[in-house]
């Protein structure tokens, strides 16, 4: 059975949604095999054991301090050692950037942004703002492919994977950046905007007033998304823009309140599963892939939905 590699992604020392996706997908190919480079693997290790594992190799060391160039030069040795079938990384910012580094390190080739991967690894890739679907496989090297977060749903499985450290030798020119400083963004109650499995997304059509989207947004347990009119505007913070120059997100359930649906921003949550378009313009853009759509005011919409869920939970 041929092996498949996946990067666990995790910080501050919790494991990201996300992984168990790579795992799931992983073990669909063949044998899952996962890599952790923690200063303590063992406290990693642990939050994997629901995820459907064969092997684990650790890579032990300060990986905070030179960013994704040392990780990519690991990872580089584990994949020539290894010689495994495909490598899956999450498709962050920092997981392209690894992703790329290390396809160019090993002579492979690489997709990214994939929401989906078979057993012959022939990816699939939602491309132009969603009007096309491509299928697409790695002819050279050994398949680098990062993975969109809500992609798959994740199998529970209990993992009795063997760990095996592995030890690297890291190359001078990875080690030529040194981070100094960093400062983890300052995270509210609600889940992270990539991995939650519902978003909630504010437009112009908010005129600035995003209460009504985030007390949706509360009862429902959801992230909260905005459109790139909306964070110019200066509305909401950028870090929660949803869009080709935003976040891309995939959740189970998006919400656009008083979102046109620019092509901008249908590029970023176009493969959600379900889209709800709540907008006072019936011929705006959005509604041609919402899955369902209610015609009116958000302010008059958001609060009666929200009233209703909470009644609902009791």
């Amino acid at each position: 059975m041929s092996s498949v590699i996946f990067l666990v992604d995790h910080s501050a020392g919790k494991v990201a949604k996300a992984t168990a996706e790579l795992a799931t997908f992983a073990k669909s190919i063949g044998e899952s095999v996962a890599v952790v480079f923690a200063s303590n693997p063992a406290e990693i290790i642990t939050q994997l054991s629901t995820f459907p594992i064969d092997k684990v190799i650790t890579v032990s060391g300060d990986w905070d301090k030179n960013g994704p160039a040392v990780i990519a030069d690991g990872l580089a040795q584990i994949i020539a050692s290894k010689k495994p079938s495909a490598v899956l990384i999450t498709s962050s910012a920092s997981g392209k950037e690894i992703a790329g580094r290390v396809a160019v390190k090993t002579g492979s080739g690489i997709i990214t942004d994939a929401i989906g991967v078979d057993k012959d690894l022939i990816t699939t890739q939602s491309v132009f703002g969603g009007s096309t679907t491509v299928h697409a496989s790695v002819t050279t090297g050994t398949p680098i492919i990062t993975l969109r977060a809500n992609s798959i749903e994740p199998v529970a499985a209990t993992s009795s994977a063997v760990a095996e450290e592995f030890v690297i030798t890291l190359s001078d020119s990875s080690k030529l950046a040194t981070i100094t400083s960093a400062t983890p963004v300052v995270k509210g109650g609600r889940p992270d905007l990539t991995e939650a499995s519902v978003v909630i997304s504010g437009g112009r059509g908010t005129n600035g007033d995003f209460k009504p989207v985030e007390a949706l947004a509360d009862a429902l347990g959801a992230a909260v998304g905005a459109s790139r009119a909306a964070t110019d505007a200066g509305w909401y913070p950028h870090s929660h823009q949803v869009g080709q120059t935003g976040k891309t997100v995939s959740p189970q359930l998006y919400v656009a309140a008083g979102i046109s649906g620019a092509i901008q921003h249908r590029a970023g949550m176009q493969t959600s599963k379900t889209i709800v378009a709540i907008n006072k313009d019936p011929e705006a853009p959005i509604l041609e892939i919402a899955d369902f759509a209610v015609i009116g005011d958000l302010f008059n919409v958001l609060p009666q939905a929200t009233e209703k869920i909470i009644a609902r939970k009791g």
